[in-house]
């Protein structure tokens, strides 16, 4: 079994020294770095590269450099999709946006994570497990989603928020670690107020 089979797997793999991922990430590393060379008015040329990087592309997808992924071909983004500056994708393993995903600046959604024991991780062994965001999500600046994490819909997460474990559909979650501080009700669509 190859490092990458074993990677999409979400086994243990070698990621830091198995040819095959890192030429993968060097093409992705490129697209990144030619997508964010884009003059921000040149909405076709960014188009056509993320056409090119990522997995799936919905109808009204955003994205605002800078922006940097490992592999690309794992990120699916629905329709209405936006990303604002400085996000931050390793997509070692499957990386899902629903439909109307506000992305704030300075996130970072990140499937990869190491084994605890110094001599396994010195050997560049890592894992990869798979985010998944619902639709009509907004995700506050300056958010971190670590491995294995699913977001429902229909969920607001703070700025600053460290997301640990899952978030239920309808929810303000806020904090590090993330936690659910209320439901969403119909109230909120006739308030202005800070959540």
């Amino acid at each position: 079994m190859t490092e990458k089979e074993k990677m999409l797997r979400q086994m243990m793999y070698d990621a830091n020294y198995d040819e095959e991922l890192i030429t993968e990430r060097k093409l992705a590393k490129d697209l990144c770095y030619d997508f964010n060379q884009l003059r921000p008015s040149d909405e076709a040329s960014q188009q056509a590269v993320l056409n090119r990087l990522l997995g799936k592309v919905g109808k009204n997808t955003c994205i605002v450099a800078p922006f940097w992924c490992d592999y690309g071909y794992n990120i699916e983004v629905g329709e209405n999709f936006f990303a604002n500056h400085n996000t931050v994708i390793l997509d070692g393993a499957k990386v899902t946006f629903g439909n109307n995903v506000f992305v704030a600046p300075n996130c970072g959604f990140y499937t990869a994570g190491h084994p605890i024991d110094a001599e396994r991780r010195n050997q560049g062994l890592e894992y990869a497990y798979p985010i998944t965001i619902g639709n009509n999500v907004w995700i506050g600046a300056g958010v971190h989603v670590m491995p294995g994490v699913t977001i429902g819909s229909n969920v607001v997460i703070g700025g600053g928020s460290v997301v640990v474990k899952d978030i239920p559909d309808n929810s303000v979650a806020v904090g590090n670690p993330c936690k659910v501080i209320r439901t969403i009700t119909k109230t909120d669509k006739l308030s202005d107020i800070k959540t």
